[in-house]
């Protein structure tokens, strides 16, 4: 923790965090594109793989030290909090900036795979405590996750020629970024966490919350500058790929080194993630976007309409939000 004792400091800290996420963010979604490129593999792959767990070094840093030091319900909590801020807090900004195209891989591949690992997240946490072996297991489902995108990796290839600058200078765009995004996320969550006691937040709702969505704050800054940028991939791939890391890999190692003891109110926010997971697919297959082609047949004259793809609209971001401002409302309910 920064040693923040005022307002006059914890202001520019807070000001600090906020350029270097957006620096970090911007370095890391170039440097990952024209990786992508320079492999010849697909953004989203690389989305699912490199920057998300980028973006998760926040949540790992702050959820492994508190499992050492004893405190299980910051470890789980901001995970979970940090799950569900991605799903309905950053996918519902990165709608809002600009609708996301998203490829069929991504509703029939990857979410699935996150709502898989959300229940079985849930089913190892029946008795109210991971232990070590439930550590493993998440683990060993992480690992089989990795070996899986590998395999994809060297099947899915970009299928654009776009010149690329050289591969050590991606790489230092990477490392930098990841760097910028993980400074900037300390700068605000410390900052954040001085401004929540000196207005009297209690710190039971600021480990599901305030830790949960600064420490999402990397990907909130990687996908809302990716949807910017028409980088749809990146922007949905960085958020489905940070929960599953978030659970098989965060929680993996937090539960084999010290085993998590789980009570109601966290329990009841593993029902949550399920639930959010699980909504988001039919979001998307809902958001099947039309596109107008001229008939070039004889009889037929003018436009029909066809389904090309799928897109999450604004209008769903919205519904998004409202959700996740229904779940801070439900935080200061007490059980």
């Amino acid at each position: 923790m920064l040693y923040i004792t005022s307002l006059p400091i914890a202001i520019p800290i807070f000001i600090l965090g906020v350029l270097f996420l957006y620096k970090g963010a911007d370095w890391l979604i170039d440097g990952a594109s024209k990786t992508a490129v320079r492999l010849g593999v697909s953004s989203l792959i690389v989305a699912l793989t490199v920057v998300a767990y980028g973006t998760s070094l926040p949540e790992f840093a702050v959820s492994f030290l508190a499992a050492l030091r004893g405190h299980p319900s910051i470890s789980i909590g901001n995970v979970l909090g940090s799950c569900i801020a991605n799903l309905l807090l950053i996918l519902g900004i990165s709608a809002l900036i600009k609708p996301l195209k998203v490829t069929k891989t991504v509703v029939n591949r990857e979410a699935p795979i996150m709502v898989v690992s959300s229940f079985l997240l849930l089913l190892l946490s029946v008795e109210y405590v991971l232990n070590r072996v439930d550590g493993i297991i998440l683990l060993l489902c992480f690992a089989a996750y990795i070996v899986f995108f590998v395999w994809i990796a060297k099947k899915t290839k970009n299928k654009y020629e776009i010149k690329s600058s050289p591969m050590w200078k991606n790489l230092v765009l990477i490392v930098a970024g990841i760097g910028g995004v993980v400074i900037g996320a300390k700068f605000l969550v410390d900052s954040s966490v001085f401004f929540a006691k000196t207005f009297g937040v209690s710190e039971a709702v600021i480990a599901l919350s305030l830790v949960a969505v600064g420490t999402s704050l990397p990907e909130l800054a990687v996908s809302g500058l990716a949807s910017w940028k028409s980088e749809s991939d990146i922007a949905i791939g960085n958020i489905i790929g940070s929960n599953i890391f978030n659970i098989l890999l965060i929680l993996g190692v937090c539960s084999a080194a010290a085993s998590l003891i789980i009570d109601q109110k966290l329990f009841i926010n593993m029902l949550l993630v399920c639930v959010a997971s699980i909504i988001i697919i039919p979001m998307l297959y809902y958001g099947k976007r039309l596109q107008r082609f001229p008939n070039i047949s004889g009889k037929a004259k003018g436009f029909s309409m066809k389904y090309t793809g799928y897109v999450l609209s604004r209008k769903e971001g919205v519904v998004l939000l409202i959700g996740y401002a229904c779940y801070i409302m439900w935080l200061y309910v007490p059980l």
